[in-house]
This record gives structure tokens, sequence and C-alpha cells, in this order.
């Protein structure tokens, strides 16, 4: 009896942890990485999402250089639902911009926000809901965590925003809209245990002359001390303002449940600017107002019992069977 329910606990466990969806035991971030992930924080979590970032550009076509530091935050709050959040994201840099072209060479500082922009994210599917009333193989930890085609169906997620710039903007021209649209399609799929892909498409600045239109590809791993992970990202942008592919490689670290360390470092692949860049930052939630809320699947019994439950009472019975057996 003491084996079978073990099981009971351990098959219980698994199915309370997959069914929620939204809301994970541990933190759940969008850094280090610049992607955003198909799922909420869940509701009632605020999540705070920050770090600072140093960047060298040299332009060869233009003789110029840019040293430049900075900070970046995201704020993100689960409203009314498991599957909605709200979001006040931002990049603030401080750089000197220096042109070599003149003689003697110009040099002057600058200011400004990369980035300021509002906005909310809904989960439109998500295929771990169903997966989650499989009944796990507690004989076979491979059969668990291997490769299964199905994995690949992602999860989706769609954002849409509003950007702000403010009046004397460096790095923005001065025909530039105070507020543009910019929407996200975001997917992510689990697969084999410990592997995570996530892809973004935006459309950006989408009432400017300048729109941008990007792609951003992101895989990451946990090891097997599941606090510490690693992910390689590369990132594509198409716009007249600026062009370039990116890549992103680093790494994070779980302080505890609520708490996250990271950092990543970077670079582009032309010389118009070359980009060479780095960043380090924290993630924290609060949590303590956050309730479970189990969302509703066509697989879930009719008369509205709890498919965990039901499980977890068949294990149960097995169990007292093999007793009475004895």
């Amino acid at each position: 009896m003491k084996t079978k329910s073990f099981f009971a606990v351990l098959g219980f466990l698994f199915l309370s942890t997959a069914a929620f969806a939204q809301y994970t035991d541990v933190i759940n971030s969008n850094r280090p990485g610049a992607s955003i992930s198909a799922f909420a924080v869940g509701k009632n979590v605020i999540q705070f999402e920050g770090g600072i970032f140093v960047e060298q550009q040299d332009h060869k076509k233009l003789n110029t250089e840019v040293r430049a530091f900075g900070l970046n935050f995201a704020l993100r709050y689960g409203l009314f639902k498991e599957q909605l959040e709200i979001s006040w994201e931002g990049a603030y840099q401080f750089d000197t911009f220096t042109n070599g072209a003149t003689n003697p060479a110009l040099e002057f500082n600058r200011n400004g926000f990369l980035t300021h922009t509002i906005g909310a994210k809904y989960m439109l599917y998500d295929p771990y809901l169903k997966s989650s009333l499989e009944k796990p193989n507690l004989l076979s930890w491979r059969a668990n965590n291997s490769f299964r085609w199905k994995d690949l169906i992602p999860a989706i997620g769609i954002y849409a925003g509003a950007n702000f710039i403010f009046t004397d903007n460096p790095y923005f021209a001065a025909t530039e809209p105070a507020v543009s649209p910019k929407v996200t399609l975001a997917t992510q799929s689990h697969f084999a245990g410990r592997w995570v892909f996530v892809s973004n498409i935006t459309y950006d600045r989408i009432t400017s002359d300048t729109k941008e239109l990007s792609y951003i590809l992101t895989l990451t791993h946990a090891f097997d001390n599941p606090k510490w992970s690693a992910f390689f990202e590369h990132q594509g942008i198409d716009s007249d303002r600026y062009a370039d592919a990116l890549f992103r490689a680093g790494g994070a670290y779980l302080l505890g449940d609520d708490f996250q360390v990271d950092g990543h470092i970077g670079a582009s692949i032309k010389n118009t600017p070359t980009r060479l860049f780095a960043a380090i930052g924290v993630s924290y939630r609060f949590d303590d107002w956050h309730v479970d809320q189990l969302i509703p699947i066509d697989e879930q019994d009719p008369k509205g019992e709890d498919p965990k439950k039901k499980e977890l009472e068949k294990f149960e019975d097995d169990g007292d069977d093999d007793d009475n057996d004895n």
C-alpha cells in the first residue's frame, strides 16, 4: 500500500502542477532574453523584471562610435483571469556619441528612452491543459521526459500595446509619432523534459514612417540542477531606420521560488554598426494574492468533477485492492 500511495501522490502532484497552466511554482520571467513568453504571470500576481546593460557600437562607414549604458524594466500584472496580463516596459539609455569623421572629432552625450510601452497580453491557446489529463507513466522517467512530436504544438499568446515617445528624444526623428501601436504573436513549446522554445513575431511602430518588423527565436535549457538554466537567442530586425541580425547567449539562476538573477552577452553580424553588448538583471514576483484557478477544458468531466481528484482516487483504490489481495 505504501508504494501505491507514493505513486498516487506523485501522479496527483504532476496533474495539479500542469492543469493550472499560467501560474507556475517558480517564477517565469521573460529575462534574460528579449523575447516574451506566451504565458501570463497568473491572476493577481505582480512581477518586476529589470537590469542594467552596457553596449559598444562602431560604425565603419560613418566613422562613429557609441559607448552606452542603461536600465531596462518590466512591470507585469495578472488581471481578471489567469490568461491575461498587463505590462509596462521600457529601456532608458545614457551614451557618449563620437563622430570621428570631423577634425577634431566631435563628442557629445545623449540620454533618453530607447523603448517605452504599455500593453496587454492574452493567452489564446494552451495545449498543456489537455495533456495535463494524461496519466504519467509512473514506472518510467524516460517516458515522461523524452521527446514527443506533439510537444512541439505550441502555446499561443498575443500582445497588443502602444509605444510612447517623449519630446526631445535623441534616438528618434522629430517626425516620429508620440504614440504608435505594437503587436506581437508569441508561441512557446516545452519538449524533452528540459527544453523550451519561444518564438515572437512583432510589428512595431505601425503608424510611423519607420515601422519595424522583427522576429525572435529563443531556446532555453534547464540543467540537472533546475535552479540553473541557459539560453541562446537570435533576433532579426527590418525597418527603414535600422536592420540587423543579433545573437544573445546567457543564463539564469533561481535564488528562490520568486527570485531570479540573470546575465547575457550578445553581438550583431553587421559593421554598420558593429554592436557588442552585455546585461545583468533580476526578476521578482509578489504572489501573495494569487489563488489557483482551474481553466475549463473540453476533456473535463461534464458533471463538473475535478479530473485530478478522480485520478488520485483511482490510484488509491488500486492500492487498496492490492492490499486486499494480500
